[in-house]
């Protein structure tokens, strides 16, 4: 049954919520604030912001040799400036106090909202078939599950990510209510929690310390953790793995040509997919990026709307 829902959500196939999701690209005369307004003009500086999903002390050193590629390719100044939270990613952008973000599914999605003409240009190579790991304390000794463990995890404590995370709580909680019927909150036994800061790495550090039993994690994250001896997968086991879903995407105001010049948002485009950096790629944590566009995060935005998290 889940299959199914994830092809349905790649394909935007969640009937009724999708009509005019093309649309939202849709040219005015004042894009890029709340209200519209120009993004960043007369800004002498490509100014690029991402969804604090890790550590924010690990962010800006991730993201130099990102800053130092653009720079030379395109012969423009790059900054990059750190977003206190995902809320704060979003609310910048629409401000036009950035040009660029790195936004997962979610934070894309209510950006692009806010900024009619935004344009999601760029994806990581896995984000198409993004998911999430449940995963568990050692202690709770529960092992991996091909189905969704309910009867297993109803009692425990739980913890999302940051409460605007896709793969740490939107998708998550849409896995449990497809599951159970019920929301996190009425499923769960005990108050559900949230890692107001840290991202992902928050989440995976507190279900191995035992602060927390079990978590929601961005796969990604966790496997990288895991590589790099930073979390043990025998102190916090994946107990279950979601359904497919679209996840992070590079997004762009869309008057970028305005104040960079003609053509600038396809040459950023262009420079982006063919970068083949390792370096580089670090910033976004993948090995390759490929084209997006806004239409692929359509899924997303049904199933925020549908769990009453977006209007």
């Amino acid at each position: 049954m889940l299959k199914n829902i994830t092809i349905g959500l790649i394909s935007c196939g969640i009937a009724g919520l999708l009509v005019g999701c093309g649309d939202k690209g849709t040219e005015t005369d004042d894009a890029g604030t709340g209200n519209g307004g120009s993004a960043g003009a007369g800004s002498q500086a490509l100014v690029i912001t991402a969804i604090p999903d890790e550590k924010v002390s690990d962010q800006e050193a991730r993201f130099q040799a990102l800053k130092s590629y653009l720079a030379e390719k395109l012969d423009i100044k790059v900054e990059f400036s750190i977003s206190k939270d995902y809320a704060a990613s979003v609310q910048r952008f629409a401000n036009g106090e950035v040009h660029m973000a790195w936004f997962g599914g979610f934070t894309g999605v209510q950006a692009r909202e806010r900024v009619k003409t935004a344009r999601a240009i760029a994806q990581g190579n896995l984000d198409p078939q993004f998911k999430s790991y449940f995963i568990a304390n050692a202690s709770t000794g529960l092992s991996k599950s091909e189905e969704f463990p309910a009867e297993a995890i109803k009692d425990l404590t739980f913890t999302f990510g940051s409460p605007s995370s896709t793969s740490g709580r939107l998708m998550p909680e849409y896995f449990i209510k497809q599951s159970t019927g019920k929301s996190a909150a009425d499923f769960f036994s005990k108050e559900v929690q949230f890692q107001k800061s840290g991202g992902h790495v928050a989440t995976a550090e507190a279900v191995q310390a035992g602060s927390v039993q079990v978590g929601a994690i961005n796969f990604k994250t966790y496997d990288s953790m895991v590589a790099e001896g930073k979390l043990d997968p025998e102190k916090a086991p994946i107990i279950w793995v979601t359904p497919d879903y679209a996840d992070y995407n590079l997004t762009v105001h869309g008057d970028l040509d305005k104040h960079f010049g003609e053509g600038f948002i396809d040459k950023l485009q262009k420079v982006l997919v063919e970068c083949e950096d390792k370096e580089v790629l670090k910033a976004f944590n993948r090995d390759k990026l490929i084209l997006a566009k806004n239409e692929d995060f359509a899924g997303i935005e049904a199933v925020a709307k549908e769990l009453g998290l977006m209007r």
